[in-house]
Formats: structure tokens, sequence, C-alpha cells
């Protein structure tokens, strides 16, 4: 599994510290949200609406730098979306993984 990074937003924000900060901020408010209704989705069997929240995490997923995490969940949004949920454990460990990154932010 790749390992998360700030590649991305350094990219964006330059040296501008304050960009970079607000961005990290907004990430660690929204994060556990998403992931808290990805999750109550799934409790219910909601595989759609599920899908939509996968689908707000994979850009999470990509502004860390983890490629092959980000076409693994784009893979499991479409699962979703037909009502498979064949690859959610791979997802599990993605957000885990995120999740560690970001708490250490």
């Amino acid at each position: 599994m790749e390992q998360p990074n700030l590649t991305y937003i350094d990219q964006i924000c330059g040296d501008d510290s304050e960009c970079k900060q607000k961005m990290i901020t907004i990430i660690k408010k929204e994060l556990p949200l998403e992931i808290l209704a990805y999750n109550k989705s799934m409790e219910a069997h909601n595989y759609k609406n599920a899908a939509e929240h996968v689908h707000k995490l994979k850009h999470k997923i990509i502004i860390f730098g983890l490629e092959k995490e980000y076409h693994i969940t784009h893979e499991y949004e479409n699962e979703l979306l037909n009502g498979i949920i064949k690859s959610a454990n791979e997802f599990e460990n993605i957000l885990q993984l995120i999740q560690h990154f970001v708490k250490g932010l």
C-alpha cells in the first residue's frame, strides 16, 4: 500500500503555509464526518448512498497522493452502485490508512 503524503497540497498551496493549514483543517473536520456517513449507509445496506460517500472520500484519497488506492476506491464506488460489496475490506484498510495519517498532521 502506498503511503499518504502532502505533495498535492504542497503543489496547490506553494509556500503559503496558511493555505496549507486551512486545507488540512478542512480535511480533519470533513474526513470523520464522511466516514461516519459512509458507515451509517453501509449499516443500513443503502449501497447507493454509501457510493455517494465513497465518491467524496475518493477525492480525499487522491489529495494524499494515493493513486493506487484511488483506483481501488473508484472500483468500489462502482461496485456499490451495483449492490456489490466485494471490496469493502480493502476500502476499510484505505480509510484506516488515511485516518491514521490525518491524526498525525
